[in-house]
């Protein structure tokens, strides 16, 4: 298949495509084209290819999950050795197949010949260079410390490289008002100034031992590290959720859906359904708006959704049904999936009988929430090491508070080894309390109809960290009362009304730099009757036009009517928001917030009652055991994981318990087993896969 006849997004709002070479590789006998150094995972499902291979227990299916290194749902073999194909670069030539069972190992009758493994000695060793990671070396940089910065994939950045959304929080601190995948280039750029900041991608850390070494497979080479400080900034992986089918190719992590749209360009589905109405979900449904493909719909089994209100409000308007008090029942499909069936939940979360609807969807994206990758840093506690967590390693939050804490862990680091002699400033602390606060209640707002001038509409009504409308207005009109960064903003110094106001210019840069699109501009210096009204939009891949005809919405989706574009620009400062203006009646000019991209789903394919099943849900990924399995082993008493391995295998595979050992908690709780009774899983190193012959060490003349 050639490249322009792939899954490829061709036109996106935000993103640009980058410039690569093309190579042929061959996937089941049949040549495919890819881009050069793409991850193999994203060029097959580039061409259409979702299932890698089938398990050895029952011959089942295997796709992607997570596509971020954590499981081995996506493992193939490559010129006959198994890889993971989310973290092996696509090469011209390469031979791929399916895994089928238990993979054989080539023959090779070459001797083994051991030789030293190379150790670095170094005052830093940062593990992860996203968000925290990065800020962390450049706080520290300046004292002309020492660093090492690695990263087990082949660009800086992080979770920031899959975000196209504004951020919030700090325009000081966390370049709040910049896209992330942005904010990835600028603090990249910054760690290449340094000197001192030894940076090795594609180098991911293994384990870490006893003696206070660290194993790094530094390319291709096994090397030990020796800090003197260490910081593990290692993010976090996403939680899986049991359900019966919850293995089906096309069912995978939200993470993994913006790896392969936000970072790889590829269109990996049409229509998807979310699990899910935290930030992480919320923000991947924009994106995959943003990226031309339908969001069928979106549960959530609180009564209202976990994420900001600014995100949520964003989903409905573009027709997105989101559904509370409801969650997934099954995933449909043979070999991959093509229905969801949905369900209410009663206040004690079990499915109200008849309530159950049924759609057609490619796609499940799990968003349930994140757990810390911190092994690393426990172990290393363990073993009495100087070492420190940041980012979500430390404490799930968002981006913006990832940066901060990065930021105060570089600090104290430099003041642990006598390069810096102030303590944390005290404001810092309380900063970082509040990037990483819950979003406060909802607050109605209500607006003074002032028939005059130009003013800026605040639709804000909850209370989060974020500042860049009160920072980019040249006039100083918009302003959080009390100051500081949590609080609701207001236009005029006015407590919790919006007013008009003369000395407001219409630039439309709050307009533009809102991370929630949440700020309007009505101008009624023309007319008083048919003010022009300015909205923001980022999800068209082309601009949209003057005379267009658009469906105008409230900020719940709402509709107000159909209107012609008066107007369509974008700000030198901010290109790829575009400003949209319409005339629009006075009666509903300060309510207008957005238009409809897509349809809302009136209507499902199905409503039949399909009974939950969770004792066939697949808990252990990787060597496919049940809930029921696991739930007859607690039954006759165990309580030890490890007791709980050792009798059915669960935990023993690839991923070594890092995807289900949190859903076996889960059994015990509903068992009546508290936490404090049960034994956790042993971490050991290793805790990624590391093929045998990297630790032989290198022969002499290599070294």
């Amino acid at each position: 298949m050639n490249l322009e006849d792939q899954r490829r997004i061709i036109d996106h709002p935000i993103l640009k495509e980058q410039e690569y070479n093309l190579v042929h590789f061959e996937f089941e006998g049949i040549k495919y084209q890819a881009k050069e150094n793409e991850m193999l995972s994203s060029a097959l499902i580039a061409n259409g290819i979702q299932i890698f291979g089938f398990h050895a227990k029952d011959n089942a299916p295997q796709g992607i999950f997570c596509a971020n290194g954590q499981c081995a749902q996506c493992t193939v073999l490559v010129n006959g050795v198994p890889v993971k194909s989310c973290m092996t670069p696509t090469k011209e030539g390469m031979i791929v197949k399916q895994v089928h069972g238990i993979p054989s190992l080539p023959e090779d009758d070459t001797e083994v010949q051991f030789g030293k493994i190379p150790v670095y000695e170094t005052d830093v060793l940062i593990i992860g260079g996203g968000p925290a990671g990065l800020q962390a070396a450049l706080t520290l940089a300046p004292n002309e410390v020492d660093i090492i910065l690695i990263d087990d994939k082949d660009h800086l950045g992080g979770k920031l490289l899959l975000q196209t959304h504004k951020f919030f929080g700090s325009v000081e601190d966390s370049y709040a008002g910049t896209r992330g995948n942005d904010i990835a280039t600028k603090l990249e750029k910054e760690v290449e100034e340094y000197k001192n900041i030894d940076v090795w991608l594609s180098s991911p850390a293994i384990a870490v031992y006893n003696d206070k070494l660290v194993g790094v497979l530094k390319g291709d080479k096994y090397v030990f590290v020796k800090p003197r400080k260490l910081l593990i900034a290692t993010g976090a992986r996403e939680k899986m959720l049991s359900f019966p089918g919850n293995t089906i190719p096309g069912v995978y992590g939200a993470g993994a859906f913006q790896t392969l749209v936000n970072r790889d360009l590829v269109k990996s589905s049409d229509k998807i359904f979310l699990i899910g109405g935290g930030n992480v979900g919320l923000i991947t449904g924009y994106h995959a708006i943003q990226a031309g493909i339908e969001v069928v719909g979106l549960v959530e089994a609180l009564p209202k959704c976990g994420g900001y209100k600014v995100h949520e409000d964003k989903l409905r308007r573009l027709g997105v049904p989101i559904y509370t008090r409801h969650t997934i029942l099954a995933a449909h499909g043979e070999k991959h999936v093509d229905k969801i069936t949905i369900v209410q939940i009663d206040d004690k979360f079990k499915p109200i009988e008849g309530t159950e609807k049924t759609f057609a969807i490619d796609t499940v994206l799990i968003a349930i929430g994140l757990d810390p990758v911190n092994e690393f840093y426990l172990k290393a506690q363990e073993f009495e090491m100087d070492v420190w967590a940041a980012g979500d390693a430390l404490e799930i939050a968002e981006a913006s508070s990832a940066m901060f804490t990065g930021k105060i862990a570089g600090m104290e680091i430099a003041i642990n080894l006598g390069l810096v002699k102030e303590e944390i400033p005290k404001e810092w602390i309380e900063k970082s309390k509040i990037l990483k606060s819950h979003p406060g209640p909802v607050v109605e707002r209500d607006c003074l109809i002032g028939r005059k001038g130009v003013y800026p509409v605040i639709h804000c009504k909850q209370k989060i960290p974020c500042n860049p409308c009160t920072t980019v207005c040249s006039e100083g009109l918009i302003n959080i009362k009390g100051g500081g960064l949590l609080g609701l903003p207001q236009y005029e110094g006015c407590e919790n009304l919006v007013t008009y106001s003369s000395e407001c210019i219409g630039c439309g840069q709050c307009v533009a730099i809102c991370p929630g699109l949440a700020i309007t501009l009505v101008d009624y210096r023309k007319s008083e009757d048919t003010p022009r009204v300015t909205l923001p939009a980022e999800v068209f891949n082309q601009k949209v036009e003057k005379g267009e005809i658009l469906t105008v919405v409230d900020e719940t989706g709402n509709i107000l009517g159909d209107f012609e574009v008066y107007r369509s620009r974008t700000l030198a400062q901010h290109p790829k928001t575009q400003l949209v203006t319409f005339e629009l009646p006075a009666e509903i000019a300060t309510k207008a917030m957005s238009f409809k991209v897509q349809k809302t789903i009136e209507k499902t394919i199905e409503e039949k009652y399909q009974d939950i099943i969770p004792d066939e849900a697949i808990i252990c990924r990787c060597e496919r055991i049940t809930a029921g399995e696991i739930r007859d082993l607690i039954r006759l008493g165990i309580t030890d994981a490890n007791e709980l391995k050792a009798k059915s295998k669960v935990g023993m595979g690839a991923c070594g318990a890092k995807t289900c050992s949190k859903l076996i908690e889960k059994l015990f709780r509903e068992e009546g087993i508290s936490y404090d009774e049960i034994t956790p899983f042993v971490q050991r190193p290793l805790f990624v896969e590391v093929p045998l012959r990297c630790f032989t060490g290198a022969k002499e003349e290599d070294e």
